[in-house]
């Protein structure tokens, strides 16, 4: 009897840990945020493949595979097209490997936020929100 409590207590907790584990990872996809690591790097249209926005730039890294990435896709088109000098650019993260490791890209859909001389500024892991794309910008232009 005791080993069935001992177990079905363990059970619980094991729950319990990834219930939270989960709740956080989802409270934290998408959200546009600085990050430390970020400093410095810069961009530049021979590595985007297009041309970098006269304001600023939204780099979306994706991949074949992923569902959030066309509601970001939409997202990022639907704010380009609204801020004047904004430009939205897709990279294949699986075209372009060297990239994504030299950018800490760890999963698809990431969203750079880069200013007008290609520095990233703001970065966002998952789907993010229009206006979080929104605000983001307004540190970029």
């Amino acid at each position: 009897m005791q080993q069935v409590m001992t177990g079905l207590v363990v059970c619980v907790l094991v729950l319990a840990l990834a219930s939270a584990y989960g709740v956080l990872q989802r409270r934290r996809s998408g959200r546009v945020r600085v990050r430390g690591r970020d400093d410095g790097k810069r961009l530049d249209a021979a590595e985007l493949g297009a041309e970098l926005g006269e304001r600023a730039t939204l780099v979306q890294f994706s991949s074949a595979f992923c569902a959030p990435c066309r509601a970001t896709r939409r997202v990022l088109g639907e704010v380009a097209g609204m801020v004047p000098g904004v430009t939205h650019v897709e990279i294949d993260a699986e075209a372009h490997l060297d990239l994504v490791r030299r950018l800490d890209i760890l999963k698809t859909p990431t969203v750079l936020v880069l200013d007008a001389d290609g520095r990233v500024v703001r970065r966002a892991a998952g789907q993010p929100r229009k206006a979080d794309v929104i605000a983001a910008l307004g540190e970029a232009v």
